[in-house]
């Protein structure tokens, strides 16, 4: 579209774009909640699409780490929609990225939005997961005192090379592309992540019969005035370990004095059968994480 500019956003659009995005959906954006910190942000770069310097489209590039880039928050005001905007932007976003050493760009999409999977489809990004969102409260005093046995363990760093090996034979780590989330961003299980999040108290495991039969990936967050362990990854060898360990975690909750659990569980019948009966219950859409290499 001929008279399109996109560049970095700027203090002064903020009411512009505010405008166009108050009603993406019934309840609002969250656009409003996050526009200083990404504004502010060293690690990305806010953009804007512009025409005749009335900022139209926005998105936001996030790098999370040194080569991984993450797209998120995609607007374009409905007066100018279908017009290529957003194909735009995703352009200028990742030769933003790759200048600054990403070797892979990834995002997320709700899976009954056709027209954006349509668009990123057809950029060459391919799907490397599904996920759908989990929450449960904790266990009450009752099912504290009757609780099950079997608990998870806080992982120390001498474990991390049988959490590697358990990951390399997992049936559940390539499935939803060895990716570790955090809210609704994603990031590569790397030697790297899990020393941090071990070192963080983050990892959970589950040992039976001398050997580690499964493991959360969980850090305690704060999202809309509720205390949430974040579980960004959760896997075992076969749905029973799965179940004890989401059970688990809402005893944890318990001692913690938390709210609740919120699981990025992958669209895996595996996954979904383990959960049935603990009164984990579905938040949203389904997800779609799709991914490209720059390189």
């Amino acid at each position: 579209m001929s008279g399109v500019v996109v560049r970095t956003a700027r203090a002064e659009d903020r009411d512009a774009v505010l405008a166009f995005c108050a009603n993406t959906w019934e309840s609002g954006d969250y656009i409003s909640e996050v526009w200083d910190e990404w504004l502010a942000a060293q690690n990305g770069r806010l953009l804007v699409a512009t025409i005749d310097d009335r900022p139209v489209g926005l998105m936001n590039l996030r790098m999370l780490s040194g080569d991984e880039a993450w797209l998120e928050g995609v607007r374009v005001d409905p007066q100018f929609r279908r017009q290529g905007l957003a194909r735009a932007m995703y352009l200028a976003a990742l030769e933003e990225a790759m200048s600054r050493g990403a070797v892979l760009a990834r995002l997320v999409v709700d899976e009954e939005n056709t027209p954006s999977r349509r668009l990123v489809e057809s950029m060459h990004m391919r799907t490397v997961g599904a996920f759908l969102s989990y929450v449960a409260g904790p266990l009450s005093e009752v099912e504290e005192r009757r609780s099950i046995s079997e608990h998870t363990e806080l992982a120390r760093p001498e474990d991390l090379d049988e959490i590697i090996q358990y990951l390399n034979v997992s049936n559940i780590f390539p499935a939803v592309g060895g990716l570790y989330y955090r809210g609704f961003t994603a990031r590569t299980i790397s030697a790297e992540l899990l020393e941090e999040k071990i070192a963080a108290g983050s990892v959970y495991l589950l040992r039976r019969w001398d050997r580690l039969d499964g493991l959360a990936i969980a850090e305690p967050r704060e999202e809309r005035q509720l205390q949430r362990l974040s579980v960004g990854y959760i896997d075992g060898t076969a749905i029973e370990a799965i179940s004890l360990i989401a059970y688990d975690l809402r005893r944890r909750l318990f001692e913690r004095e938390m709210d609740q659990v919120r699981i990025y569980a992958p669209d895996l019948v595996l996954v979904r059968d383990a959960l049935a009966g603990l009164e984990y219950e579905t938040r949203g859409s389904l997800f779609y994480t799709y991914e490209r290499g720059l390189i």
